[in-house]
């Protein structure tokens, strides 16, 4: 397949540029990504580094260019346009809060970016459930201010007949019969799950990377692979521990800031990190096991970063967790190539 870069909409899913984050920030996203590539690069007998060269050589992009595709499609995951909620009385389907930009909320789709390592299976059947407000063992202002907010809320159904008062609703997206039917995988749903947002039992973001990693095999474009890689938010342990608050925004934005000056992209710390993970089988296209490793290694980091703005602390779990999630992207990148 010889194409140049790629950029498509894909199941009504628009990105659209934003600054703002709600995860790991999309710098850093970007970043791991590139890492990852570069480590492949420099360690071209222990990863499938020829094979992604030879891939970047077919979509005419150098390998640098093909990593900054990658990244950038990373980043681009949460700029989703795909996740209304709708008033309760008023029927009106927006896409974020008036205060989320503030708050680090920018768009509701990032309620599909958690994995609850704090409870047991969810409503789903899934072995760990998404965010789910009712079902928070840690919370925070910020929580408690959306739970508030959208109280009564539902999830944006299309003309699936769930509406406001008198009738009324200004629906932009069948959020339920698109994104949450497309990260329904291998489990069950019915709507009255979603028509309370203080109820709603998100989907985890190891089924996001799953799905993405689907129509990845089926269609070989880059762009769709790089979304895959934004489920490095699992090595972000405020996205396994399950708060919008505690820290959250304060400590995506240090990860930012001291990537570099802290060397938290150590390659030596990723050589070490990639041993802890199980290597994906060839033959096998589920990716949500490897997922589930990584966030389980957030979830055994994430109290300190939770609990303190120290920035040794930081340091600390900065130094575990980014390796980790380079080495996550690491392995996936070597289970991709060899599905071309």
């Amino acid at each position: 397949m010889k194409t140049n870069v790629i950029s498509l909409l894909v199941a009504g899913t628009i990105a659209c540029a934003s600054q703002q984050a709600n995860a790991f920030s999309q710098e850093t996203h970007k970043r791991i990504v590139i890492d990852a590539v570069n480590y492949m690069q420099q360690n071209p007998s222990s990863t499938e580094y020829a094979k992604l060269s030879a891939w970047a050589s077919q979509l005419n992009l150098s390998v640098a260019q093909l990593a900054n595709l990658l990244g950038q499609a990373a980043y681009d995951v949460d700029d989703f346009e795909d996740t209304f909620f709708c008033g309760a009385i008023t029927g009106s389907c927006v896409q974020a809060p008036i205060w989320g930009a503030a708050e680090s909320i920018v768009k509701y789709t990032s309620y599909w970016h958690f994995q609850n390592h704090t409870q047991g299976p969810d409503q789903h059947g899934n072995d760990f459930g998404g965010y789910n407000y009712q079902k928070l063992t840690v919370w925070g202002d910020i929580d408690n201010l959306a739970a508030t907010w959208l109280k009564g809320d539902y999830l944006d159904d299309g003309r699936g007949g769930e509406t406001g008062w008198f009738g009324s609703d200004s629906s932009k997206y069948n959020s339920y019969g698109i994104t949450e039917a497309n990260y329904r995988i291998d489990g069950h749903s019915h709507y009255n799950m979603y028509d309370d947002f203080e109820e709603m039992p998100f989907q985890p973001i190891d089924h996001l990377g799953q799905y993405w990693y689907q129509k990845f095999i089926e269609s070989k474009n880059p762009q769709i692979l790089g979304f895959v890689f934004h489920t490095t938010d699992l090595l972000q342990p405020h996205h396994t521990w399950v708060t919008s608050a505690l820290n959250h925004s304060g400590w995506e934005s240090w990860v930012k800031d001291y990537y570099d000056k802290e060397q938290l992209n150590d390659f030596s710390k990723v050589t070490q990190a990639l041993e802890y993970y199980s290597a994906l089988d060839a033959n096998q296209q589920d990716i949500r096991p490897i997922l589930t490793q990584g966030g389980a290694l957030s979830y055994s980091q994430g109290g300190i970063v939770l609990n303190s703005k120290d920035h040794y602390d930081r340091v600390n779990t900065g130094q575990v967790v980014i390796p980790h999630a380079i080495a996550m992207v690491v392995h996936l990148l070597n289970h991709a190539v060899v599905q071309l």
